[in-house]
């Protein structure tokens, strides 16, 4: 495992210091002092790369694969991280959209979603026409009229055309933030990206239910039930818009480097990764880096030779992360996500208040001389709003496929 540490290179011992649980003030302090060895330095090597990327200022992506919205963990972990300001995008599956408006539906709030054992009767659930994922589980119901909110969103005027799948979800957003308003509901995921203008990718977007309505109504009418649907997914002009993120974040927006966070694998990892080699291998723009900060969190062995298991490293031989700096900066981690992110965002946000509150006694200007990773903490927590400038950020991307116009039509012979 290498560390941040630029005395742990090969050939120079690190000492092991550790403190006492009992005299540790701070989850900061308990993750860097009290967790030595094996697992817990892995959880420590994430963390304090986290800590080193966040003061550098540096845009986080965040892919994240499996039930986030179902399990309630957007409310309790991933709502508090995006609202910090410090993530540019999001990738993710259709079904985490989905999932989203379960919450908010007329019928069903302000509780369908119910625990169940995960070594239960699953007969017995079935017959009571109730639906589990993991330890969780919700009516039938819940799903069937889940479909015709998404059926009737699907219909409104402003879906009638071709677009990407973060506008999809944009206007999702939008749509499910009435609908939490006017049921008295927190926000959910797709509402508060919206708020926050958070693109928000689905690499698979076939794969989910979603996307399962919109086929329905193109079907009905092919079968002539209805006189016209005209939405289609623009995957060209999705991914392209990916790309143009990329570019901004090396290019446009000090300090010139991305990191990103992988909480699981699958299509949401692989999304996250894919821009790097779209921009420098397929359309060939010069200078183009991978990410300088790579951490994630997946369960599957690096020996499935799966994507999921991929480490960093890996990574690096494609371009995917950057040469020079994997590693001082990433780290891959055998877990489950879902008991580890509550306390390293916990400990993240810690960190934020801490500086905050240093700041209202001293001042910013004194307190970023005072430690320079304040700056990087203290971002504003408006964001990015990258959503907002995609058509911008895509025109400078098409300026740089124009200025590449020999290299480009070479690959056509």
């Amino acid at each position: 495992m290498h560390d941040a540490n630029p005395g742990a290179v090969s050939g120079v011992r690190r000492s092991v210091h550790v403190k006492r649980v009992d005299r540790v003030e701070t989850l900061d302090e308990l993750i860097r002092h009290c967790f030595p060895a094996f697992g817990g330095a892995f959880l420590r090597r994430i963390y304090t790369i986290l800590d080193h990327a966040i003061g550098q200022g540096c845009p986080l992506t965040l892919a994240i694969a499996g039930p986030v919205t179902v399990s309630g963990q957007h409310q309790a972990w991933l709502i508090p991280l995006l609202e910090t300001g410090w993530i540019a995008y999001l990738s993710t599956t259709d079904a985490v959209c989905y999932h989203d408006g379960h919450r908010s539906l007329d019928a069903h709030h302000p509780a369908p979603i119910h625990e169940v054992p995960i070594w239960g009767d699953d007969g017995a659930l079935r017959d009571e026409r109730t639906i589990r994922v993991t330890d969780m589980a919700f009516d039938e119901d819940v799903l069937l009229d889940q479909d015709r909110y998404l059926t009737a969103m699907l219909t409104r005027p402003e879906f009638q055309r071709s677009m990407t799948g973060t506008e999809l979800r944009y206007h999702l957003g939008a749509h499910y933030a009435q609908q939490e308003r006017a049921v008295g509901v927190e926000p959910g995921l797709l509402a508060t990206c919206h708020r926050l203008a958070i693109p928000v990718f689905v690499g698979a977007p076939g794969d989910g239910s979603v996307f399962l309505n919109s086929m329905k109504l193109w079907a009905m009418k092919k079968a002539g039930l209805i006189e016209d649907y005209k939405f289609e997914l623009d995957l060209h002009a999705e991914v392209y818009e990916a790309c143009a993120y990329h570019r901004w974040g090396l290019f446009d927006n000090p300090p010139n480097a991305l990191g990103t966070v992988i909480l699981g694998g699958g299509v949401p990892k692989n999304y996250n990764l894919q821009p790097e080699p779209a921009l420098g291998q397929v359309l060939g723009i010069p200078n183009v880096r991978g990410y300088n900060f790579d951490v994630q969190i997946v369960t599957a062995p690096v020996t499935d030779g799966s994507l999921s298991s991929c480490p960093p490293a890996e990574a690096v031989t494609w371009g995917k992360v950057d040469k020079d700096t994997y590693q001082q900066a990433t780290e891959s981690m055998q877990a489950d996500y879902s008991t580890l992110m509550p306390f390293l965002v916990k400990a993240l946000l810690d960190n934020r208040k801490r500086y905050a509150a240093r700041a209202s006694e001293i001042g910013e200007e004194t307190l970023f001389t005072e430690d320079p990773k304040a700056h990087g903490y203290l971002r504003p927590n408006a964001g990015y709003r990258l959503y907002e400038q995609r058509e911008e950020l895509c025109r400078r991307l098409t300026e740089d496929v124009k200025a590449n116009r020999e290299w480009l039509l070479g690959t056509l012979r």
